[in-house]
């Protein structure tokens, strides 16, 4: 049953009227509720028993609603729910990785501009074209974390980061090798691992610093013959099925199926292990030549089966790639000439 209780009430600047539901109080100071133009100063007991009469005849008072004042989310809050967002997708350990520097960075420049705890009402395209233009980074730099940055954001500015315009950078080709056999001969006398991954980056065309970094013994058929990835292990995001050549096979020692080829164990080796043993023999190496990389090797490769097959469409299955228009590409950055010498004019 619900009760109710009136009372006056009075505090050091004025009267009020307390009305007392289901243990819950309300403070009158008027009789604006129950519609009588009355203040509680000028008679509280009249507004007292106006009020009793009302409740009586089934009048109830409403209780007010508390208007909530939305805190503005800063820049700095709404990439790192971002970043929360990413892990919980299952995004690549590198993107994570990019994704969380963006915060640092953006604490930087929100420091160094004096933006501090700029809000995502206040963002505006400059602000995004200051952070990333700026001179100690490369134009190639500068797109890597726009397109780092833009996912971060979409829940909150979807198109602001997209919108930005980026000078686009000069490619850079890796450079193919003319002595493959002599080169790999060197790697090996090097270091083993990086042999290995140097081999299959030429003979199976998988990237060498995560579909090779990442393989365990469970990828390869029975016979070694073939490796399966599906497709959240490739670049392409479909499932690739890719032939082992035998001198590739020959140097395998097939360990137990879900340990790493490499590291054997069931985790893989660090994201920067092949860069840093790559550049390191590149130190001492006498062989290498500007821009030959260890993408270079899949490059190679690439070469040596567009020149037995002539065929666009087997590269482009070997190479892992969407459509023949990015093989397409690829040949241009392979410096396979399209024109032989019989196509030119004669005279």
């Amino acid at each position: 049953m619900n009760s109710f209780n009136v009372t006056i009430g009075q505090d050091k600047k004025q009267v009020f009227i307390n009305v007392y539901y289901n243990n819950v109080r309300y403070r009158f100071w008027n009789g604006k509720a129950i519609e009588i133009k009355l203040k509680c100063i000028d008679n509280p007991p009249l507004l007292k028993a106006a009020f009793e009469l009302k409740l009586r005849e089934g009048w109830r008072p409403k209780p007010k609603k508390r208007e909530v004042k939305e805190v503005p989310v800063t820049v700095v809050k709404a990439l790192k729910q971002g970043v929360d967002m990413k892990i919980k997708q299952g995004c690549s350990e590198r993107f994570i990785k990019d994704a969380k520097r963006i915060v640092t960075l953006w604490k930087r420049y929100e420091s160094e501009q004096h933006l501090k705890s700029l809000t995502l009402d206040k963002l505006q395209a400059s602000h995004i074209r200051t952070f990333l233009v700026r001179p100690n980074w490369s134009a190639k730099t500068q797109r890597t974390v726009k397109s780092t940055l833009s996912p971060l954001l979409a829940e909150f500015k979807p198109h602001l980061v997209q919108s930005i315009k980026l000078k686009k950078p000069t490619s850079t080709l890796h450079k193919p090798f003319d002595n493959i056999n002599e080169i790999l001969k060197d790697i090996k006398a090097y270091n083993k691992q990086l042999y290995i991954c140097c081999l299959m980056t030429y003979g199976c065309l998988l990237r060498p610093h995560r579909e090779i970094r990442e393989l365990t013994w469970s990828d390869f058929s029975d016979d070694l013959k073939y490796i399966h990835l599906s497709g959240n292990r490739n670049k392409s995001g479909r499932n690739r099925i890719v032939p082992v050549p035998t001198y590739v096979r020959d140097i395998l020692v097939k360990g137990e199926p879900h340990h790493n080829i490499f590291s054997g164990r069931q985790q893989p080796l660090n994201q920067d292990y092949f860069k840093t043993l790559w550049s390191r023999f590149k130190r001492v190496s006498k062989m290498l030549e500007q821009d030959q990389t260890l993408y270079s090797f899949r490059h190679s490769g690439a070469i040596e089966i567009f020149k037995r097959t002539g065929s666009i469409t087997k590269l482009q299955k070997a190479m892992g790639h969407s459509s023949i228009n990015v093989s397409l590409t690829y040949l241009r950055g392979l410096e396979i000439a399209e024109l032989k010498e019989e196509d030119m004019p004669m005279v």
